[in-house]
């Protein structure tokens, strides 16, 4: 009997025992994990169609529907400082008949914790202008080619053959939380459009992004966001000058707004926005040589004629995009 009974503790003894140590953390030894190595590149692409193509405000597609698609290379120095180049292209219609808008920039892209910082140079190039005049000389008395003299647009409206420029610009943005962010962005040129004028423009943005859990587990996102800024001008060469200023127009400064709710699935982004400015139908007219402006009765200093464009006035936007970055998205 007292044989038994020992015999009997002895195995409870064995399984109890082997049951603590299964329910101990076991010393494993292993290699140590690999080391990844870190790849500083990346490139973002994408393209879009939209109803119009709204540059602050005011249509560079006369209001009809344009294409665009841009490649940005990028080199992660840290993963708190990013160097890029990019070239993106537009389809437009300018007075002047350019062929498209070809942009190319670059910069760079420190952050420090909530504040994301962009500062770069950005290019805008419009390549097959034509010039549009209609006179052999220029409101100062100075000869214009003989292109400029033979073109001219029926509305008495001028335009130079080649309006590229380019700006400086700096921008921040800082997110407040998941579902917040709001930012600031300066861009100033010394001869916006080529036209003689320097431009300044300022404005301020706001996103707000919807929970992700919105729309169930259907990986649907959704985000309003809105944009309110400020171009300032001065006066433009003598190209652009009238009988009161020869010597060239000084361009009405502007405000200009929007605001649009955007849906996300993917890689795709659908946007809706409502946009306008406060620009009067003469300013407009003076300032964008609108080629499809007709008499409106619409005198200001700077645009004499009594021309009134509808380019720079309220309008909607429907944006479809496509946006990927080779180290997300094609791993």
């Amino acid at each position: 009997m007292n044989k038994t009974m020992l015999s009997v503790a002895a195995v409870l003894a064995i399984g109890v025992g082997s049951a603590q140590a299964a329910d101990l953390p076991a010393k494993v030894y292993t290699k140590a994990p690999p080391v990844v190595a870190f790849d500083p590149w990346d490139i973002a692409f994408g393209s879009a169609i939209m109803s119009d193509y709204v540059f602050r405000g005011v249509t560079q597609s006369n209001h009809k529907p344009s294409v665009t698609a841009y490649f940005e290379p990028r080199y992660n120095v840290t993963k708190d400082l990013q160097l890029y180049v990019g070239t993106s292209f537009e389809s437009i219609s300018f007075p002047n008949r350019a062929a498209a808008e070809v942009d190319i920039y670059g910069g760079i892209r420190p952050t420090f914790g909530a504040f994301a910082f962009d500062f770069g140079v950005w290019g805008y190039l419009y390549p097959g202008g034509t010039c549009y005049y209609g006179a052999a000389a220029d409101t100062a008395g100075r000869p214009l080619s003989a292109e400029c003299a033979a073109n001219f647009l029926i509305n008495g409206n001028v335009m130079k053959k080649d309006v590229s420029f380019y700006e400086g610009y700096a921008k921040v943005m800082y997110t407040v939380n998941d579902m917040f962010a709001i930012g600031a962005n300066e861009f100033y040129s010394p001869s916006f459009l080529n036209t003689g004028a320097w431009g300044n423009y300022a404005s301020i943005t706001g996103k707000f992004t919807a929970p992700s859990t919105t729309f169930g587990s259907s990986g649907v996102g959704m985000y309003i966001s809105g944009e309110y800024g400020r171009q300032w001008f001065g006066t433009s060469d003598s190209f652009y000058g009238t009988l009161a200023f020869p010597r060239g127009i000084k361009y009405a400064d502007y405000n200009t707004w929007n605001i649009g709710v955007g849906f996300t699935y993917k890689v795709f982004t659908l946007d809706l926005r409502y946009s306008d400015t406060d620009l009067s139908k003469a300013n407009c007219n003076a300032f964008t040589s609108d080629n499809t402006a007709t008499f409106s009765n619409s005198f200001s200093a700077i645009n004499p004629t009594g021309v009134g464009s509808k380019w720079c006035g309220a309008t909607g936007i429907v944006k479809l995009s496509a946006d990927l970055t080779a180290m997300t998205n094609l791993k």
